[in-house]
Order: C-alpha cells, then sequence, then structure tokens
C-alpha cells in the first residue's frame, strides 16, 4: 500500500470529513475569503471542525454512564486592527459560509474597488507528532467496561480501607480545517484519551481522597496493565497518606516543589502572565521586560507544542500555524512571549504557533501547550536534605492567579513537614501565597529531574477551556508564604 506524506494524508481526512460531504471545495473556501476581503481587513480565516468524543465512567463497581456525541461545525472570522468579528454555524454550507462572511466583513467600513479574489495557493507547513488515529475505535466497549473494572478490582485490592473507587475513561477524535485569507490551507487530525482513577480511602471515622491517570494523544493500547497498575498504586497511596496527614503550619519558610504536575504553578502563575494579549494590553506584570532578569539565574521556562503524543501538543494550532519550541525565560532572562497571529502583528513579532480555541464556536486567543522548566544540576534528594524547617510539596489541586499583579493562591493536596532534611509527617490543608515574578527570583536549587506531567491538564481562560502539558523539576523555593490550619 502506498502511503501518503502526513501533512497531504491529514488534509485529505479533513476534507473527507469537512467539506466533500456538504458539497464543497477549495474554491467555495476562497469565495468565502473573497467577501470577507472585499472590505479592508487585516486578517481573515475560516475554521472547520469535526469532533467525535466519548466518555464512560464507573462508581460503586458498575459503570453508571456512558456518553457519546458529535458536533461539527465551522467559524468565520475577520480582523481589523485590535476589532474581531466572528459568527459560527453548526450548518455547514455554502450559503451558511457566504452569510457569515458578509457578516463579519462588517468589521470595517472600507471596501475595496474592483473584484476581489482570494484562492487557496499554499499548504502549510506542520509536523507529525502523533498518528492521525480515532481513539475511540481503538477498543470496543466492551474491553472499554472491562478495563474500569479492572481499575476498580485493583484498587480494593490494595488496601481494605479504601472505601469507594471512582474511574473514568474518556477519548476524543478531532479533526480541523483552517483556511486564511493569505491563502494558506492547513489540517490536523487530534487524538485524545484519558484514564482517571480516584480513590477514597477510610479509617476511624476519617475519609481522605487520594487520585491519578493520564492520557495524550494516542489510542486506548497506552493503558497496558503495568500502567493501569501504576495509576491504580499513585491514588490509593495518596489516600492512604492522607489520612495520616497533620494540619499544615503556616507561615514563611523554605518550600520545595516536587517534579511534574507540581508545574501546574509554574503554568498559571507565570506561563499565564507571558500570554501575548496580556503583555500587548500591559496588563501583565511581565510585560514591557524583554530582555530584563525575571527570573533566578538557572531557570529555563519554555513552552513546547512540538513534543511528541503529548496532550498539549498540536501539529498545527488553531489558525493554522505550525506549533513551536519557545523559549520564554532563559537563564532567568525574559525572551518572549506566547503569541497567537493578531496580537503578534500588533506587536510587531512572528506568531509562535500558540493560537488556541476550545472550538469552531470559539475565536482563537494565545494559549499554553506544554509549558515547563529546564532542569539543573541537584540531586533531588539533596533539595530535600537542604531544608532545615520546610514544606515538600509533590502534588496540587487548585489555584487562583492575578494576571496583572502575578500574586497566586495554590493548594498543596499532597505535602510533608520536613526538619532538618528529614520527612517528617504528611499535612493537608497547605496553601502557597505568593508572587510569580517574585516566586521566581526566590529559586535556590532546581533538580536534576524534570519530567512532564502524566497527560492530564485542562486549561481555561476567558470561558474557554484546552489540553495542556506541565512540567518541571525539584525546585527549592526560598522565603515562600505558606497558609496552613495549625
Amino acid at each position: 500500500m502506498i502511503s501518503r506524506e502526513p501533512t497531504l494524508e491529514r488534509l485529505a481526512i479533513a476534507r473527507s470529513l469537512l467539506l466533500t460531504p456538504f458539497g464543497l471545495d477549495e474554491a467555495h473556501l476562497g469565495r468565502a475569503l473573497a467577501e470577507i476581503k472585499a472590505h479592508q481587513v487585516d486578517e481573515a480565516d475560516l475554521y472547520f471542525q469535526y469532533t467525535r468524543s466519548e466518555g464512560w465512567s464507573l462508581e460503586e463497581g458498575i459503570v453508571k454512564t456512558g456518553s457519546f456525541s458529535i458536533d461539527q461545525g465551522v467559524g468565520v472570522r475577520a480582523v481589523s486592527g485590535e476589532k474581531t468579528a466572528f459568527a459560527y454555524s453548526d450548518d455547514i454550507s455554502e450559503a451558511s459560509l457566504l452569510d457569515a462572511a458578509r457578516t463579519v466583513r462588517t468589521i470595517s467600513a472600507s471596501a475595496r474597488t474592483g473584484k476581489v479574489k482570494s484562492a487557496i495557493k499554499k499548504i502549510a507547513s506542520s509536523r507529525s507528532l502523533y498518528a492521525g488515529l480515532d481513539p475511540i475505535a481503538s477498543l470496543d466497549s466492551t474491553a472499554k467496561v472491562n478495563l474500569l473494572e479492572k481499575v476498580e478490582k485493583l484498587a480494593r485490592a490494595k488496601d481494605p480501607r479504601v472505601a469507594q473507587v471512582m474511574a473514568g475513561l474518556a477519548a476524543e477524535y478531532d479533526v480541523v480545517l483552517v483556511a486564511r485569507a493569505d491563502g494558506t490551507l492547513a489540517a490536523d487530525v487530534r487524538p485524545l484519551v484519558r484514564l482517571s482513577v480516584t480513590v477514597i480511602a477510610e479509617q476511624k471515622g476519617r475519609r481522605e481522597v487520594g487520585s491519578a491517570g493520564g492520557g495524550g494523544r494516542f489510542g486506548f493500547a497506552y493503558f497496558d496493565d503495568a500502567l493501569i497498575g501504576q495509576y491504580v498504586d499513585e491514588a490509593v497511596s495518596a489516600a492512604l497518606i492522607n489520612l495520616e496527614a497533620r494540619p499544615a503550619p503556616a507561615g514563611e519558610m523554605t518550600v520545595v516543589l516536587g517534579p511534574g504536575w507540581p508545574g501546574i504553578l509554574l503554568h498559571e502563575a507565570i506561563g499565564h502572565g507571558l500570554e501575548g494579549d496580556f503583555n500587548r494590553k500591559g496588563s501583565s506584570a511581565f510585560s514591557g521586560r524583554i530582555g530584563q532578569r525575571v527570573a533566578a539565574k538557572g531557570v529555563t521556562v519554555l513552552d513546547d507544542g512540538t513534543i511528541a503524543d503529548r496532550r498539549g501538543s498540536l501539529n498545527v494550532d488553531d489558525e493554522g500555524n505550525p506549533s513551536g519550541r519557545n523559549v520564554l525565560i532563559e537563564d532567568g532572562i525574559l525572551r518572549g512571549y506566547i503569541q497567537d497571529a493578531m496580537n503578534a502583528r500588533l506587536m510587531g513579532v512572528s506568531p509562535t504557533g500558540n493560537g488556541r480555541r476550545e472550538s469552531y464556536a470559539h475565536v482563537p486567543i494565545p494559549r499554553m501547550t506544554n509549558t515547563y522548566m529546564l532542569g539543573g544540576d541537584k540531586a533531588p534528594e539533596e533539595i530535600v536534605a537542604s531544608i532545615k524547617k520546610g514544606l515538600y510539596a509533590t502534588n496540587f489541586g487548585g489555584g487562583q492567579v492575578d494576571i496583572t499583579s502575578g500574586k497566586f493562591v495554590f493548594s498543596a493536596s499532597q505535602a510533608y513537614w520536613v526538619e532538618n532534611g528529614k520527612i517528617q509527617y504528611p499535612v493537608k490543608g497547605a496553601t502557597l501565597v505568593g508572587s510569580g515574578p517574585e516566586c521566581l527570583k526566590r529559586v535556590s536549587m532546581i533538580g536534576n529531574d524534570m519530567k512532564l506531567d502524566s497527560g492530564v491538564g485542562t486549561c481555561g481562560k476567558e470561558g474557554q477551556s484546552v489540553p495542556v502539558g506541565v512540567g518541571q523539576p525539584t525546585l527549592r523555593l526560598d522565603g515562600l508564604t505558606v497558609g496552613g490550619t495549625a
């Protein structure tokens, strides 16, 4: 069998799902874009999307809920200066396209003279970071139910204190097609799966929760017996440790963050402040600071949408630009921001492949992909041993950040009190309070154990949610404020 080049293969799949069934081709897209360009606009695009998703959840030993949905539609956008006009429809047809095009072009009052032509002239360059498979079809329904039942049985067998087990399995097959007014055509086929495990343990009337899970852009075969067992071990262990947790002390102290998922603090407290829209408007604590020191030496932060199979990775972003490996902070110096097309144009820089949207019914905005800090030269054991009195936080729950000030509040879902370099006991109720920019300056030791999270992150911004990744090595931060319960 002769296989096509991956970019062309993705384009063929997108055409077969989003154009051909509705009697459309590139000529129709060109006519719709020409309608928009009949008025003077800086940018215009058409965003077609087909999404098929499925979810299963287990509780009290049985699979209680299952869901399946198909959604498709097109978003039509015109941009003039800082203004955006946007229309969308779940009816994919030439009439809907032209109606939407005529609606959004009114953002500009100046009409062009003469006949405007717009043709698809080039296929956007892209990457090949994940297979264009349909993950929903990678495992039959019976096997999916069996997988969840296996999770439940394994968790209950771990310890008699396990009182309740909840597990969820989700998959999505997402196909997008982007046509831009500059003649560019881009497509992507995005698989996404996730397995989540939550355990409630009970002892002497006290109940505590532990959770684990993971996923990425591949099929269900990723969840083999070894990985399922690992997730179960992590969830049960977290719940049992929390049963022994004591109230967390409060005050200013040394805090050590574990590797991987604790990078969510980096994502929230620093990453959002480096997004182009906030910096163009001057509302970020990092605005106007390119080339300045914003972090301790050794701190290098990247946003990288090019890591194979990762939850936050993209072959092309939702504006048809290839994803990138963008160095945001290098050895403590601010080097750049995360950009979509509009904010990049207004700031006089190039897009970074970070124009993302939740669906065809949303406008693209600058968003993170996989955001992480590079590792250093310290062994994690050495970093923990350096704590005289302080907190070692290995997992986090929710948090909030104020983009303008950079101030954040984060709750640790798993943490330990450390004295004289020795872990004393687990604690609960610890919250980290501080400022993102100041937090970066307080990094005094960087571990050599950088790792990415297991593939569970979802980021919310302006009412839109997108899958993301986070990561970091073990970090020591000096003089961080901890709000506790003791």
